[in-house]
């Protein structure tokens, strides 16, 4: 086959970013393909071309093929790499690419279609003599063969998935679950197996050749929320050393028995309880958690995934893994509020002592792929993902340690993101022992987990440092004859005050009492003394303990930096605007998204809890329910209906308590 000269990445974001880095290095021309949306992001500036897809949404933009190929062939491209998500493991689509004489960056289309329904998958491993868990439908459960977990057959990433605890939910979960797979996947087959409580979740890299298959160790990536990975490393702690060997051994076994070529991720659910592991699924694609391998075993995969599209069996000599390499996904989401995704411009966003993007450092260090940077936007289109945070070092210990303080002293501002989640849990005993499974996060303390590591007073302090600076950027901005003082008087009066919001509802008002004059200090925080005052570095000792706190302000936000960690806050305004008031018992959206189930309707009586809305946001679904029991009284949404975050969708009238007069 000739060598591929020009290739076009039918994705966006990061992982189009991380395509292109590799093509760079081998002199291949790169072409981008991108919705309106995306028109102004990174990955579209990274690209020697770029074809718009007119409009937003994926269906219709990254998922049309037509649009894709149309697009390689009119920017010249020889080749398509499908990058994860998406197209990349649709058989269809590979095929055309096939047809239309480019080259298809990924393994055959056969092979993505035998792996591509789990159902059969998991029949086709079983004949291989590959361990699989049994399949059930809503009419063959029993009791007994409780808890269940619901699948999505064509998905991945926690989409069209559910734990099923009582035999009654089933056909409703299922129904839910195939809901949501159809809108990711555009295929909504579902599929029933048995749950396997506090198991692990531990995958295999492989690289199929013409020669044979490769095998780069496993990952472990049992850190999940809503069945997406948050955490994930290589190689798997804590595994006997015969279970290590026999699970590359079984992907071995499932990628040659489909004659599998390019790379792929044979995924296991481990029982450690048992030590025993059972075929989960195969992604016969790259994997969002590559980096680590990568690290691990000092390889390049994509341009492995290159060398196998252009005939080649590449010259790869397997050791063992150097190191260990740990990664996180950084995402706009509240995990307080149930992992809400965020949507909005980041205002910054800067990771401290990053040595590379989107390759392997060259010594122990940071990698940062990113598809966003300052002053970019996360839309409600696509899925909220920020960036990669990935770490090598010699040891597990120095990398959970190295990664927690480069997030902690990470500069993200403008969103509310899974950042302090990400230091806590890095940092968690339970981690740390890797004592970790694929449900620890459905059961933990997220408001806890979610706070800053800062401890008590954090807030208080940080507001102190930015009442300080904002009065000190007032005063440097008067004209030079009025420059006095911040906050003098030549009378002793009360004391000044400065009112911040927090919060991702803002809700939550701080109002920092101050002197100023000559020098600053608290009316309500002892023994704090101001040795240094800046419109943006404020220098605060407390007990003899001094630190410095950066004070990043943009419009009503304010953002505060110290080794206390990250604090945001907005100015209160003076005067509110009576229009945005609402009534008690408001639902409010609380993000930007479409309505697509209205489960409840005007002069309804609805209990605590019962679900009134469900909305769809970045292709999650979430569920909007009743405060507290009571009557509908009003419904200003409808299916179908596209919302703004905070608009109001429904108001519950609580229902009166029993005893008070009617």
């Amino acid at each position: 086959m000739p060598l591929i000269r020009r290739i076009l990445v039918a994705n966006r974001g990061e992982i189009a970013r991380r395509v292109f880095r590799t093509c760079r290095d081998l002199g291949i021309e790169t072409v981008a393909v991108h919705s309106d949306a995306d028109a102004g992001m990174p990955f579209v500036r990274d690209a020697d071309a770029a074809v718009r897809l007119p409009g937003n949404t994926p269906a219709e933009t990254y998922l049309r093929g037509d649009l894709v190929i149309a697009a390689a062939r009119k920017a010249g491209a020889d080749a398509i790499h499908p990058g994860y998500g998406f197209l990349s493991e649709n058989a269809a689509f590979a095929r055309q690419v096939a047809e239309a004489g480019l080259t298809w960056v990924g393994p055959d289309p056969s092979s993505i279609e035998q792996m591509g329904s789990k159902i059969e998958s998991k029949k086709l491993m079983e004949a291989a003599g590959v361990p699989v868990l049994g399949n059930f439908t809503a009419d063959t459960a029993s009791a007994a063969d409780l808890p269940l977990l619901v699948k999505a057959s064509a998905g991945g990433g926690g989409r069209g998935m559910r734990v099923v605890r009582t035999l009654d939910a089933l056909a409703g979960e299922i129904e839910k679950a195939a809901s949501e797979a159809e809108s990711a996947f555009g295929d909504g087959t579902v599929f029933v197996e048995p749950y396997v409580e506090n198991g692990r979740h531990v995958e295999v890299q492989v690289l199929g050749t013409p020669d044979g298959t490769i095998v780069f160790g496993e990952r472990d990536c049992s850190v999940q929320r809503r069945h997406q990975k948050v955490i994930e490393e290589a190689p798997a702690p804590g595994l006997p050393t015969a279970t290590r060997t026999a699970l590359h051994e079984a992907a071995r076994a499932a990628a040659e028995a489909i004659d599998y070529r390019g790379a792929g991720t044979v995924e296991f659910l481990y029982d450690p309880a048992r030590d025993r592991f059972y075929f989960l699924e195969m992604n016969t694609r790259l994997q969002v958690e590559h980096p680590v391998t990568e690290a691990v075993y000092g390889v390049d995969l994509v341009a492995l995934q290159i060398a196998v599209a252009e005939g080649r069996s590449p010259a790869v000599a397997v050791g063992e893994p150097v190191g260990h390499a740990v990664e996180v996904r950084l995402y706009a989401e509240d995990p307080a509020h149930d992992y809400q995704p965020q949507s909005g411009r980041i205002a910054r966003f800067e990771v401290p002592g990053v040595l590379s993007s989107f390759e392997g450092p060259s010594s122990y260090g940071v990698r940062l792929d990113s598809g966003v940077g300052s002053g970019d936007a996360i839309g409600t289109f696509y899925d909220a993902m920020i960036a990669k945070v990935i770490v090598h070092a010699p040891t597990r210990e120095q990398a959970l340690r190295q990664l927690a303080g480069a997030l902690a002293k990470a500069e993200l501002h403008g969103l509310v993101t899974n950042r302090d989640l990400l230091v806590n849990l890095l940092r968690d005993p339970v981690l740390s022992a890797a004592e970790m499974h694929t449900t620890w996060l459905d059961t933990a303390d997220l408001t806890a987990l979610a706070a800053a590591p800062g401890g008590e007073g954090t807030t208080e302090i940080s507001a102190f440092a930015a009442a300080v600076a904002l009065a000190e950027a007032a005063r440097v901005s008067r004209p030079v004859q009025a420059r006095i003082p911040a906050g003098w008087r030549n009378v002793i009066a009360g004391p000044q005050v400065t009112t911040f919001l927090r919060g991702a509802a803002g809700d939550d008002e701080i109002a920092v009492r101050w002197y100023g004059g000559r020098s600053f200090r608290s009316a309500d925080l002892e023994c704090v003394v101001v040795t240094e005052a800046g419109p943006d570095r404020v220098t605060i000792e407390v007990d003899g303990v001094a630190r410095t706190f950066q004070v990043f302000v943009d419009g009503d936000r304010v953002d505060v930096e110290s080794s206390l960690g990250h604090v945001a806050l907005r100015r209160k305004p003076r005067f509110v605007d009576p229009s945005t008031q609402v009534a008690a018992g408001s639902l409010l959206a609380p993000m930007p998204g479409s309505v697509i189930a209205v489960r409840a309707a005007v002069g309804d009586v609805v209990q605590e809890g019962q679900p009134i809305l469900v909305m769809e946001a970045m292709k999650m679904q979430h569920t909007i329910a009743a405060p507290y029991a009571g009557t509908v009284t009003e419904l200003s949404a409808s299916a179908g209906q596209q919302v703004e975050a905070g608009v109001v969708l429904a108001v519950v009238e609580p229902a009166e308590s029993e005893g008070e007069d009617a």
